[in-house]
């Protein structure tokens, strides 16, 4: 008999903890803490670029933490567990919400209170009390006439010694209040209709898998598909022009899923147009819709914010990419002995090449661009382009509260380039990236040609000095006479013979030994007689005055050697002109300018990492439209949400709801009424006062 009365207590205690939990999940206080949360986890999800490949954070966090917030998916801030079960919390809370106070709001909405004593409305901050010369008759058809016309609902209550009016007025705010809960509920179910929690449960009941590897399309496994009846997808359609396609690419964080659609898309032709400057202002794609159930074909044109849609499926033109355009590259080696030779292949493709010392690396065609809009209009850069170069910076000036630039911006299209990477046996690779024509920086027409180690890095640029006929001929031909000791000789030779007093013919054997030995630091000669890592330029030259100058005499000593250098190359440049036939250099300022940058570009060569460096000889173009294709059958509730919002938020902050209360007794003469007035609000405001006040004046028949 003893257990009864406990099981009766722990079922009180079990039913009291479930009412306490229902009543924290349905408050306002966990409504709001559950927004708090999600209105970080975007603000981290903005901040954070979310989708990028894992070295990119492990460059910009360091490894430690780069894996801390890979686990709690920091890097899918919108598609992690965490935050789609937060956001159905909130639409469960504010579910809850609405579902507790929806009777109450309908119960007051319906009520005047009309039943409230008299003695009350001495408590309410609005008040007042006058006597007027009208029966109550009179007065009960005065107020009705002024309620009326004020827009107020009102309802009389007779007693035994007068009669209460109670009137309202505003009662939207109320349903403002659940129009804008209402309103969070459906975006975040829209959110969640349109997210990858369908897809995923989708995924789930039918058994399929994401995909991880590479390869074709076409040979993608059917566990790793989805069929076009799936209700909600947001995926990406790439089509090269000629080309069609119906298989699209949903991006999850763990891989791809493949999602089949009811139609082939053809690309007929991607357009582009550009602004005088360069810059693109339209992007569009002719495209023709083929319908499989039906066969029939619909050309429409895809722009820009102008989607086409077909069978429920929005199709947006998201951006454009290569679609296998064919190159043809001129290599050229960096290395002494080489031979340049022509290569073909197609961008997305790749080849195997042979290096001089035997090792096999493999060249892969990553990119071809045709536009390269720049702002050539910043200053330039050092000439070390090999270490430092950035085509579209520019110095910003900041004073007081605006940011400004004393330089105008200069943009210009600088014409096609070719992107690759080198990749070794090891699997290591370097990108590259290098443009097609000559680019007037500080003066001189230069060529660019691009590296970096990893993607995360700005490109770093060699500088190549073009020719008189605007080609690499004239400085290739002057580093393959720089690694030939022959020529060197001969250039030594013919510069002593120029530089050498006619009466001071002495000078001319030590002078003959100093050029040849600053020709053979500077081509990197000496390093290679000790099979070190070859090591020539400027830089050869600054290691030797530092090991064999003393500090006090380096100055010196290195301004007749760069003089010296600059002699030396001169005559070197002739040399391998005359064995090719051409004339020699003109002795002019346009002369001086090329073998200056020449200088600096061929020291910077004995930095290039590659043993050879790929010219854009010739390319045809083959442009592909990458669509978002979408069913979002969520949009319709996010929009209906947004509307419901706005309307919500403009009748809880621009409609106030108000209760006034009239009681009219007999006065203190005969044909004479007392008046007790008072006015509710939820915020004492000056409109408030105002409002009062006015009425006040009416009801009692006051002066204004």
């Amino acid at each position: 008999m003893s257990s009864l009365p406990t099981t009766g207590l722990e079922v009180q205690r079990g039913s009291r903890a479930w009412r306490d939990t229902l009543e924290l999940v349905s408050s306002m206080r966990f409504s709001i803490s559950l927004l708090t949360v999600i209105c970080i986890a975007s603000m981290i999800g903005t901040v954070v670029r979310q989708h990028e490949p894992l070295p990119n954070y492990v460059n910009q966090f360091g490894p430690f933490w780069a894996e801390v917030f890979g686990a709690v998916g920091l890097y899918t801030v919108y598609s992690a567990g965490w935050f789609l079960l937060i956001l159905g919390f909130l639409v469960l809370s504010t579910s809850l919400c609405i579902a507790r106070n929806v009777p109450k709001i309908a119960a007051d909405l319906r009520t005047f209170k009309e039943h409230v004593r008299e003695q009350a409305l001495q408590a309410f901050h609005h008040k007042a009390r006058g006597e007027v010369a009208e029966t109550r008759e009179q007065v009960i058809a005065r107020v009705s006439a002024l309620l009326t016309a004020g827009g107020w609902k009102a309802k009389a209550d007779e007693r035994a010694h007068g009669t209460m009016i109670a009137a309202r007025q505003g009662g939207a705010n109320k349903l403002g209040y659940l129009s804008a809960h209402t309103a969070i509920v459906l975006i975040c179910l829209g959110g969640l209709a349109d997210g990858d929690l369908i897809v995923r449960a989708q995924m789930a009941l039918q058994g399929k898998r994401t995909y991880a590897g590479a390869g074709m399309i076409r040979d993608v496994p059917a566990q790793h598909r989805l069929s076009d009846a799936n209700p909600t997808f947001r995926a990406n359609l790439a089509v090269p022009e000629g080309a069609r396609a119906s298989t699209a690419i949903i991006n999850l964080p763990d891989g791809v899923v493949l999602q089949e659609l009811p139609f082939d898309v053809e690309l007929k032709k991607f357009i582009v147009d550009y602004y005088p400057t360069g810059m693109p202002k339209l992007f569009a794609s002719e495209i023709v819709i083929h319908d499989h159930e039906t066969g029939q074909a619909t050309a429409t044109t895809v722009k820009v914010n102008e989607p086409a849609f077909h069978r429920g499926i929005a199709i947006y033109q998201s951006s454009f990419d290569d679609g296998g355009s064919a190159v043809k590259l001129h290599a050229l080696p960096m290395t002494a002995g080489g031979t340049p030779f022509d290569i073909e292949g197609t961008i997305g493709g790749s080849t195997s090449l042979a290096s001089s010392g035997g090792s096999k690396m493999t060249l892969e065609f990553t990119g071809l661009r045709v536009i390269n809009v720049e702002n050539l209009g910043s200053a330039s850069a050092s000439a070390t382009d090999v270490r430092k170069v950035d085509l579209v910076g520019s110095l910003q000036q900041h004073l007081g509260s605006g940011a400004k630039s004393q330089t105008a911006k200069t943009l210009r299209n600088v014409g096609p380039s070719i992107g690759y990477k080198l990749r070794d046996a090891a699997g290591q690779a370097r990108e590259f990236n290098n443009y097609m024509l000559p680019i007037e920086l500080d003066g001189q027409r230069v060529f660019l040609a691009g590296l970096r180690d990893t993607p995360d890095e700005p490109f770093r640029y060699l500088r190549i000095p073009a020719d008189e006929n605007d080609k690499l001929d004239g400085w290739l031909r002057l580093r393959s006479a720089l690694l030939d000791p022959a020529l060197r000789e001969q250039a030594a030779q013919r510069y002593v013979a120029a530089a050498t007093p006619a009466n001071r013919p002495e000078m001319a054997q030590q002078l003959r030994a100093t050029a040849l030995r600053t020709l053979g630091l500077f081509a990197g000669a000496d390093a290679a007689k000790k099979d070190q890592t070859p090591t020539g330029g400027l830089k050869a030259l600054a290691d030797f005055l530092e090991a064999s100058v003393p500090e006090a005499e380096r100055q010196r000593i290195s301004e007749v050697l760069l003089r010296i250098l600059n002699g030396s190359l001169y005559e070197l440049a002739n040399l391998s002109r005359e064995r090719a036939g051409i004339a020699p250099l003109a002795n002019d300022d346009k002369t001086q300018g090329f073998m200056t940058q020449a200088v600096l570009s061929l020291s910077d060569s004995f930095l290039y990492p590659a043993p050879v460096l790929f010219e854009l000889a010739d390319f045809k173009q083959v442009q592909a439209s990458v669509f978002q294709v979408a069913r979002t059958p969520g949009k319709t509730l996010v929009y209906l949400g947004a509307l419901l919002l706005i309307v919500g938020v403009f009748a809880m902050l621009y409609i106030r709801e108000r209760r006034l209360w009239i009681w009219l007794e007999a006065g203190s003469a005969p044909g004479t009424t007392r008046i007790t007035t008072a006015l509710s609000v939820m915020r004492r405001t000056l409109d408030a006062d105002t409002e009062f006040a006015t009425l006040k004046t009416a009801l009692l028949k006051e002066a204004p």
